[in-house]
């Protein structure tokens, strides 16, 4: 359970003020008038004045995080809420805490209005009721007001007078940062696009800021982790939080922290990729889904993957999810119950809902990579590429100082295809640095590119080893069989080095310790090494996936001395097999019922991206 942080003495201390005691739109002012600060610290206070300004008056939508949702894809979301014009929606609250443009304010306003008329009142006789219903927050002031203009044309448009207009538009919007915004009261719907935006784009003083009030503000997170947090602890009981937004939280690190606040109090209720569907006005890549959570639910959540591509089937789709949902009809093609996990920060699953048993039957079964008899590291690190690699035989040290370079781009169909490049190696084999008088090739090459390399981090951090590398060169490794395996790739791009060359930093490397390496090169080209791979990894730009250190090592695997010979001889020659004869010598080293292995395999094929595409 997420424990709620006490505010730092040093940040916003808005939380002290009773909710009741300012209206929203009150308590905003205050915060841009500087008044609601810690004790008498103005400095601080001024950095968050001029923070929150500097966002407000931001131009570029997309410095901003500023991305706006298709229309198919707000009626879902709000369907998906419950919050429907045949309900008596002046009985509900709603949030929309970033209402930019108004994707999702205009469609509210109108589906409030909507149940007004539906039960034959006015509700320009009813301003008390509308006043209530709604809360809207924007951060960006020349948004805020092209928006309050729009919105007051429709309040028109129904009839309302010039003085209705203003009360509603004063009551319902805010122009200000929803996550320092105090005295919002709790709702029964909150609705939205949160903004995307990376901790690097964030001004410090409001990171600090935000890490003092939000326990999943960790790690690197993305400012929409936080919208989340806040705006799931606002609901009412059997309150729903929609949001479309990245996916990236239900797996990466940064995300573990909400994933555990969701696990232990709400239940994520619908889950919907459409990961590389339109569901923005404009084309961006973000990855995204449908989310939609209910406080005090159960641990059941509908996945949908059907319509991964394309929004065009949402329309048909959510009736469908809410009928299974009720219990009126069972999953069909694409959606599948999953139950989410309450116990821990792990990933969840959510794309991978057909396999996720059968995943958790091989983690249960066998050890993971490394604890079967395998490792897993990653290439050299120089911090100067441009000074410490070059090609081989022009690097200008002596023959001894530099070492044959692999590169991603040298992996072509399992083996290297080296380009000839190489890396400046500036360090003895006990690991310490090689005397420069001792090599003067290589002492002149280094001086002449001394204020480059004593102006990198790892340098000024202990200037008298102004000369090394990032990570170690171990020049043993020149000589080791290993398997390198590059990051981003639509596909299992397993390379096998006997040990002719030292991998460079955008190349995983996995080396048997007790396992021969080839017959660990069939293990992680088959459908289940991949499988496990996809089913961890955040998906890139193009469905491509990362095939880094912590995904690798997510991957089941047999105990090397566990396997009869017959095996071990089948596992070895088919290194380099064709990709159904490697997964059926691997499916019986697993012991791999064959009802399952064509599960594995569909799914896998599913998931890679076609060599044609990379």
């Amino acid at each position: 359970m997420l424990s709620r942080r006490t505010p730092s003495r040093a940040t916003l201390v808005l939380s002290e003020i009773p909710a009741c005691s300012l209206e929203p739109r009150v308590l905003v002012a205050a915060v841009h008038q500087g008044s609601l600060f810690a004790e008498s610290d103005t400095s601080v206070s001024q950095e968050i004045l001029d923070a929150v300004e500097s966002l407000r008056s931001e131009g570029e939508l997309g410095a901003r995080g500023a991305v706006f949702t298709a229309s198919v894809v707000v009626d879902a979301i709000l369907d998906l809420c419950n919050y429907s014009a045949d309900r008596d929606l002046e009985e509900v609250r709603i949030l929309e805490p970033s209402f930019g443009r108004g994707d999702f304010l205009f469609p509210v306003v109108r589906r409030l209005l909507a149940s007004f008329d539906r039960r034959g009142r006015d509700p320009r006789d009813d301003l008390t009721e509308l006043r209530r219903c709604i809360r809207a927050v924007e951060l960006h002031r020349e948004t805020f007001q092209d928006t309050r203009g729009r919105l007051g044309q429709l309040l028109q448009e129904r009839g309302f007078g010039g003085g209705g207009i203003e009360t509603l538009l004063d009551d319902w919007l805010i122009n200000g940062d929803y996550l320092l915004t105090e005295g919002l009261g709790t709702f029964d719907v909150v609705v939205g696009n949160p903004p995307y935006v990376r901790q690097e784009r964030i001004p410090r003083p409001l990171v600090r800021t935000y890490r003092a009030r939000f326990d999943t503000f960790v790690s690197r997170a993305d400012l929409y982790i936080v919208f989340y947090e806040k705006g799931l602890l606002s609901l009412r009981p059997k309150g729903r939080l929609g949001f479309i937004c990245a996916n990236r939280w239900v797996k990466n690190k940064y995300g573990g922290a909400l994933r555990s606040l969701v696990g232990h109090n709400f239940q994520l209720e619908y889950f919907i990729d459409l990961e590389r569907a339109d569901a923005f006005k404009d084309e961006v890549i973000a990855y995204p889904a449908i989310t939609i959570m209910r406080k005090h639910g159960s641990r059941s959540t509908l996945v949908a993957t059907g319509l991964r591509d394309s929004t065009s089937g949402l329309n048909e789709l959510v009736p469908d999810l809410q009928a299974v949902a009720a219990g009126e009809r069972e999953p069909g093609t694409g959606v599948q119950r999953v139950e989410v996990t309450r116990e821990s920060r792990d990933p969840w699953l959510l794309d991978a809902p057909d396999l996720i048993e059968t995943l958790r039957r091989l983690e249960r079964q066998f050890p993971p990579l490394e604890a079967a008899g395998a490792k897993v590291t990653i290439g050299v690190a120089t911090g100067a590429d441009r000074v410490f690699l070059g090609q081989f035989e022009e690097l200008p040290v002596e023959r001894s100082r530099k070492l044959p370079l692999a590169m991603a781009s040298d992996c072509r169909d399992g083996r290297v295809e080296w380009s000839g490049m190489g890396v400046v190696n500036p360090f003895m084999p006990d690991g310490s640095l090689a005397p420069l008088e001792d090599f003067p090739r290589l002492g002149s090459y280094l001086r002449q590119h001394e204020a480059v390399l004593r102006g990198r981090h790892v340098a000024k951090r202990n200037p008298r080893r102004w000369y090394k590398t990032i990570d170690r060169i171990y020049p043993d490794l020149l000589g080791t069989p290993k398997l390198l395996i590059p990051d981003i790739k639509g596909h299992a791009a397993i390379t096998y080095d006997p040990g002719e060359f030292y991998p460079h930093h955008n190349l995983y490397v996995v080396m048997g310790t007790t396992w021969e390496t080839r017959a660990l090169m069939t293990v992680l080209r088959s459908s289940i090494a991949f499988s496990f791979v996809a089913a961890y990894s955040p998906r890139m730009a193009g469905g491509f996936l990362r095939f880094q250190a912590q995904y690798l090592r997510k991957i089941r695997c047999p105990r090397w001395d566990d396997l009869n010979p017959g095996l071990k001889t089948r596992l070895v020659d088919s290194a380099f097999a064709e990709q159904d004869a490697c997964d059926d010598v691997v499916f019986d080293a697993f012991g791999v019922q064959s009802s399952v292995r064509e599960k594995i395999r569909s799914y896998a094929e599913s998931a890679r991206v076609p060599v044609s595409s990379q």
